[in-house]
């Protein structure tokens, strides 16, 4: 019975992180279309959601995303409603699963590529996050939980990341990258500068990075709490706008202004 009672009451607070907030509203959200034509399987996608445990995460990590998905194309095959199984990501309620770009299509979002990746190191990259896919996580640890039941907890700055991970750490991981992190330190591929000094290739020098930054990354790597921005501010993940990919150019936009005036 108390195995249970602990078990219940995690997947009440989950359930009730997961509702969306009535006042979320996309800044810029790209064509559906166009976003599935820039995405190449490896690609990190992260958005902006709108449940309250977002709220959280973007507060906590002092950034614009919350959530992160991997992009694997169609390995997985096709869903329940016939779509693509396109992403593979890890949540709070439901574990790691695959889902089709469509759940994510109408919010704000970011891609970030690996460069250079061989073909050899792409498909084990991929092939380590489809092996996560039923992966759960212990709803037990309420402690772990009730922390985000506030939206704004009152602690510094230099302590918020770490309000991601106390006791088990197993929700973290619902809701960190953690799951993409490993994906891609499978094959060596880094997510941060190393803090020890490691060098820039192009210009034989080595990353400036604060003191206290320099314990921070260590923390991230040692505990595995990784977040979506650390893709975004990565020193080695291109992003890619998809208006720009898709072939913009300022001087028909202008012209479509002219004709419209």
């Amino acid at each position: 019975m108390l195995h249970g009672v602990p078990a219940w009451l995690g997947r009440r607070i989950v359930d009730y992180l997961a509702q969306p907030i009535a006042d979320y509203q996309p800044f810029f959200a790209p064509n559906p279309d166009l976003l599935e034509r820039c995405l190449l399987p490896r690609d990190a996608l992260l958005t902006s959601g709108n449940t309250r445990l977002s709220v959280i995460i973007k507060y906590l990590t002092q950034s614009t995303w919350s959530h992160a998905a991997l992009y694997v194309g169609d390995v997985v095959g096709k869903g329940a409603k016939g779509e693509p199984l396109v992403l593979i990501e890890a949540t709070a309620k439901a574990g790691v699963l695959a889902s089709p770009l469509s759940d994510y299509a109408h919010f704000n979002s970011r891609i970030c590529r690996p460069v250079r990746l061989s073909e050899a190191d792409r498909r084990t990259v991929i092939d380590c996050a489809v092996r996560c896919l039923g992966r759960q996580y212990d709803l037990r640890q309420i402690v772990d939980l009730l922390r985000y039941l506030w939206p704004y907890p009152p602690v510094p700055v230099s302590l918020r990341r770490r309000m991601l991970a106390l006791a088990s750490g197993d929700p973290t991981r619902a809701i960190c990258s953690t799951m993409i992190a490993e994906a891609f330190q499978s094959i060596g591929y880094p997510i941060l500068p190393d803090p020890g000094g490691g060098q820039d290739v192009m210009a034989g020098k080595p990353y400036t990075v604060a003191p206290y930054q320099r314990l921070e990354i260590r923390h991230i790597v040692r505990h595995g709490l990784y977040v979506p921005r650390d893709f975004d501010v990565s020193p080695y993940f291109d992003v890619i706008k998809p208006t720009i990919e898709g072939g913009f150019d300022y001087r028909k936009l202008a012209m479509a202004s002219t004709a419209r005036g």
